[in-house]
């Protein structure tokens, strides 16, 4: 996916056919979509029966009152029509777009919440979310408005034509000189406004990007006193967004201005010889009239196409910039005829000589060559300085990513060989930023079982030291902790984390710094209850804090992305090494824990 608009990779996005992208979403709405064209093409065969009204009263003018009085009423009566058609026309179509645009917006969802992380390594979430809104309600406008409006005015074109060739074939004849002359500017000024269309929805991305960045770590930004510097990164990429949307519209307003002149002067060069006809009585006011409407219904709906159009390719640029996220291969797909994990899954976790590397540092490998069992049950800690692997681990158990040799397995299944969704069920994970949503705190203990009752909930508060400081709460467990938990401290965020572990009961335990943020007697309280529930459980714990992994049936040292030792805690201080270097720094600079 492209970040950053480029004149070399918009070739392919000038064109309006990508809008039959836009078809399957319509497919299921055919009904409403052939209700929507009747009452299109009725509103314009009305619209062109008009002028053979007025025709009727100019000729007639002369004639009884009753004659008179009845073309009168009949213009009255197609003017009524057109009115309800024309509200009908609306009302059908807007629906549709409504409806469309909707589905598109889910699909969109739908795929890009299931890309893994891999994805979200080189695509801001900001981009996302613009091609989610901005980009849906361009196309929005296009299906409610302008797709009706084009073929609308492209049947008043028609028929206009063919009308205008039946009430005078020279004058027509003279009219369809100009059409060349429309043409020119159309073609090669909207083959302009396409490319700039589509470059001005992407730095509209861009800006959205940045703004999205920018406030969701908005605490971060004012404490390194950043503001300044994300205004004018702000600033920068939403005034080059400006300056695409100035040539776009200048463009535009260039090519609406030459099409108008055009048409209108040689409208004005044909009618000038019509009147000489009437003159000369080779033609009747009436038809001349008649004619006059014609040609300016056909030379409003040339102008309102020229107008159109420009919106359509604004709508192609959408599409393909929506299909993008539709279209993109995942790295990581569930196969084909899945294998069923055991039952019940035990919780035995293998690496098989696992190596790899991350997708944007592909000459460096986060693991190399790593052979690790761990039995169902067992409680495992992996430690070492950052960057060793510690976390990369956790991030394949879930599978996350697809190690480039070797196999990690949940009870001797590939990961591979199964379904994410489905071995993921048996995994809770308390990562070492925890995320909390903006919804109740009952509700985020219970993001990891919806189905979970409220008794089962405070159990799960209880066992991870978080009832207390919930019940203070306003409301209780019915508060709302806000977005990303703005209401809550970094150790009261990680004790929801742990709580919507504990309450998910799963065969896998997954802690990653689970206890890095919670003072000493959250940490001990925090500490007994993961104690109480690895016992029935596979537990892996990633820690930098030594003095809380002490328990662990095994300790998994790790450099580099290898396993330098394994063992237990007093085994692992005797035989020296990393870990006794890292113990005796962290043992020494906390006079409270035991060695």
């Amino acid at each position: 996916m492209a970040r950053t608009p480029k004149n070399d990779d918009r070739e392919k996005s000038k064109r309006l056919g990508s809008l039959r992208r836009l078809w399957p979403f319509m497919r299921p709405y055919t009904g409403l979509l052939s209700a929507a064209m009747v009452a299109l093409c009725l509103t314009a065969a009305i619209s062109l029966i008009l002028p053979l009204a007025v025709r009727r009263v100019i000729d007639n003018f002369n004639a009884e009152s009753a004659i008179l009085d009845l073309y009168f009423g009949a213009a009255v009566a197609i003017a009524a029509a057109l009115a309800l058609g024309t509200a009908l026309r609306y009302a059908l179509v807007t629906r549709l777009g409504e409806r469309i645009v909707a589905d598109i917006r889910k699909a969109v969802f739908s795929r890009v919440i299931g890309y893994s992380p891999r994805f979200f390594e080189t695509v801001m979430t900001g981009e996302v979310l613009s091609r989610i809104t901005t980009d849906t309600t361009l196309i929005l406008s296009v299906i409610g408005s302008s797709v009706s409006i084009a073929l609308r005015n492209a049947l008043i074109f028609l028929g206009g034509m063919i009308l205008m060739l039946l009430t005078s074939a020279k004058l027509t004849g003279l009219v369809l000189l100009i059409v060349p002359l429309v043409l020119v500017p159309i073609v090669t000024l909207g083959r302009r406004l396409r490319g700039l269309s589509r470059e001005n929805q992407d730095w509209i991305a861009q800006s959205s990007g940045k703004a999205s960045e920018a406030l969701q770590a908005v605490q971060t930004v004012q404490a390194f006193t950043h503001e300044d510097l994300s205004r004018r990164d702000f600033d920068t990429v939403t005034e080059r967004s400006f300056d695409s949307a100035r040539r776009r519209i200048w463009t535009r307003a260039q090519m609406t201005a030459i099409v108008i002149f055009l048409v209108f002067s040689g409208v004005v060069g044909v009618l000038w010889i019509g009147a000489s006809d009437v003159r000369a009585g080779q033609m009747s006011p009436g038809a001349l009239v008649q004619f006059v409407i014609y040609a300016i219904m056909v030379a409003g709906a040339v102008g309102a196409l020229s107008e159109t159009m420009a919106e359509l390719q604004r709508a192609a640029g959408a599409t393909e910039r929506l299909v993008e996220l539709l279209d993109i291969e995942d790295a990581l797909q569930d196969p084909a005829q899945p294998i069923s994990p055991t039952s019940p899954v035990q919780g035995a976790v293998s690496f098989e000589n696992v190596t790899f590397h991350y997708p944007t540092r592909p000459d460096q490998a986060a693991l190399d060559a790593v052979t690790l069992e761990i039995a169902a049950g067992e409680t495992v800690a992996l430690v070492g300085p950052s960057g060793s692997g510690k976390s990369t681990m956790i991030q394949l158990i879930q599978r996350f990513y697809d190690p480039v040799a070797g196999q990690v397995c949940l009870d001797g299944v590939p990961l591979q060989d199964m379904e994410r969704a489905v071995f993921r069920r048996h995994m809770a994970v308390v990562p070492q930023d925890p995320v909390i949503f903006a919804v109740s705190a009952k509700d985020n203990i219970a993001f990891g079982c919806p189905e979970a009752r409220d008794a089962e909930i405070i159990a799960a508060a209880q066992a991870a030291a978080a009832h207390d400081f919930i019940t203070a709460l306003p409301d209780g467990y019915d508060s709302q902790l806000g977005e990303r938990g703005v209401m809550l401290s970094g150790g009261q965020k990680q004790r929801i984390a742990l709580a919507r572990a504990i309450l998910r009961d799963a065969p896998v335990l997954l802690l990653d710094e689970a206890t890095s943020a919670l003072d000493a007697e959250s940490e001990r309280a925090v500490q007994q209850a993961v104690e109480a529930i690895s016992g029935e459980r596979t537990t892996i714990i990633v820690a930098h804090r030594l003095a809380t992994i002490k328990k662990a049936d095994r300790i998994i040292v790790m450099d580099q992305g290898q396993i330098v030792a394994m063992g237990g805690h007093d085994d692992l201080i005797r035989e020296g090494g990393l870990y006794a270097r890292l113990a005796e720094l962290q043992f020494n600079l906390d006079g409270s824990a035991d060695r």
